[in-house]
């Protein structure tokens, strides 16, 4: 049993930065395919951008120049750093990790879960 827990999210302007991390209990986070996704009020849950277990890394469309996800082995944490904010980056974003050894977008292919971190973006 992986536990995750996300930190970091709040309220800022559009154009601004913010950055979230997701601490995980096991130490043998290396191992996993770590992920972060987003959810909207009303909306499916959005697959943001996944770093596997090599350091590869997928961000999506949306986010691709202004979000970068990175992994940290040693703290056993992953961090999103998110520049350039808009309105429509306004979520519940959290983090997850799966055993995926190639780019997984899916939510259901990921095994746990953290309960996410609010970030709201005013216009």
């Amino acid at each position: 049993q992986v536990r995750l827990v996300e930190s970091g999210g709040g309220l800022v302007q559009a154009g601004g930065s913010l950055r979230l991390s997701c601490a995980a209990s096991t130490s043998t986070l290396s191992t996993y395919a770590m992920a972060w996704f987003r959810q909207a009020p009303g909306k499916e849950r959005e697959f943001v951008a996944v770093i596997q277990s090599s350091g590869s890394k997928l961000h999506a469309d949306s986010v691709k120049g202004r979000f970068t996800i990175f992994r940290d082995n040693v703290k056993n944490a992953v961090t999103l750093q998110m520049n350039s904010l808009k309105p429509e980056d306004t979520a519940v974003y959290l983090c997850a990790a799966g055993r995926s050894t190639v780019f997984d977008t899916r939510a259901r292919q990921y095994d746990y879960w953290g309960q996410g971190t609010q970030v709201t973006v005013s216009s």
